[in-house]
């Protein structure tokens, strides 16, 4: 049996391993390393410490299923549908532009962390969170990997879906293993970056405004906003509103090196603006994106790359293929398709 090692449990990462429990149980023991606190990657839904049951996503908002994609991934759609994991987007997002009218756009009730989550359950993997990967060795047949605070452990198959970045920044024995060009198609990826915002409300607050999401063209910093249990259908006294922000990627850029608290400030005295009204939060949290969305995707690897056969080291994730859910299960699949082959 193989000891498959996949870091990153955001989507590309937990749909892989999905598939590898499905079609390969009796080959391999799946082992899953996530260097945040939980699920999602860049699919992140956050709680209140001071209310659990008030949550807001700082990653990916909602779900755009074209109609090509909607038919060749169909049956992740009726999967996630069926488990009540996504839900139809029923309510008002002022300013959103589509370039084909025929998509369904899908929220998420539980938070856009839970698809990662509904993934990784189903693939049955040991799931260790806090798990910061540094080195990768070969060693024999197989491969040692280091983390920090840690020690090495062994294993027959690495699968990395880490930003790309992250990727070229391992030490061991990654730097030999790549070839110039292929080194040179991973440095010349390139992302966006943004600053987002979530604040959490005590039940009972109020909110009053007719949309549940808007996009804001007139500001130089802030370019969305989401009464977030709104726009996920979840409106109720229990749990207390909570509203996402997330900056323009030019305003992401210019204050890139900055720390949270110089940015934070900035933001909200922005947010006023935007929305004077807007009542005293209970708690704010502010995270830096700095890799957001991909803009320039790896070049003439659909997918995902393989940087050894032997043993196998394959790397994958939205940068082999466009930022968005479809973009992830493309590239799980075609990870998948290596490992299968393999193993």
């Amino acid at each position: 049996m193989s000891r498959v090692l996949i870091v990153g449990a955001g989507l590309t990462g937990s749909v892989c391993a999905c598939l590898l429990r499905r079609e390969l149980a009796d080959r391999v023991k799946i082992v899953v390393w996530e260097k945040s606190r939980g699920a999602g990657g860049r699919m992140s839904t956050s709680k209140s410490p001071i209310n659990m049951s008030c949550t807001a996503d700082l990653g990916a908002q909602y779900i755009t299923a074209t109609p090509y994609y909607s038919k060749i991934h169909k049956s992740f759609y009726e999967e996630l549908l069926q488990h009540d994991v996504l839900k139809p987007l029923e309510t008002t997002m002022e300013g959103m532009v589509f370039k084909d009218e025929a998509s369904i756009n899908y929220v998420t009730p539980s938070g856009v962390s839970s698809i990662a989550k509904h993934y990784l359950k189903e693939s049955g993997a040991e799931v260790f969170f806090g798990y910061h990967i540094t080195h990768v060795n070969r060693r024999g047949s197989g491969w040692e990997v280091c983390r920090k605070g840690g020690l090495p452990e062994q294993f027959d198959v690495v699968v990395l879906t880490m930003p790309v970045p992250q990727i070229l920044q391992l030490q061991g024995d990654i730097g030999s293993l790549l070839k110039d060009s292929e080194r040179q198609k991973l440095e010349a990826v390139s992302y966006s970056s943004r600053f987002a915002l979530g604040l959490f409300y005590k039940a009972g607050v109020q909110i009053s405004v007719p949309w549940a999401a808007k996009y804001v063209s007139n500001n130089p910093c802030i370019r969305y906003i989401a009464i977030d249990d709104k726009k996920r259908n979840l409106e109720s006294d229990e749990f207390g509103p909570s509203v996402v922000v997330h900056t323009s990627v030019p305003f992401g850029l210019q204050h890139l090196e900055e720390t949270l608290e110089e940015v934070q400030p900035v933001i909200l005295q922005e947010l006023q603006k935007v929305m004077p009204e807007l009542p005293e939060p209970e708690h704010i949290k502010c995270h830096k994106w700095r890799y957001s969305q991909v803009t320039g995707s790896v070049a003439d690897c659909p997918g995902q790359i393989t940087l050894l056969s032997k043993p196998l080291l394959v790397c994958g994730g939205d940068a082999f293929t466009h930022s968005n859910f479809d973009g992830c299960v493309e590239s799980a699949l075609k990870v998948f398709q290596v490992l299968k082959s393999s193993l």
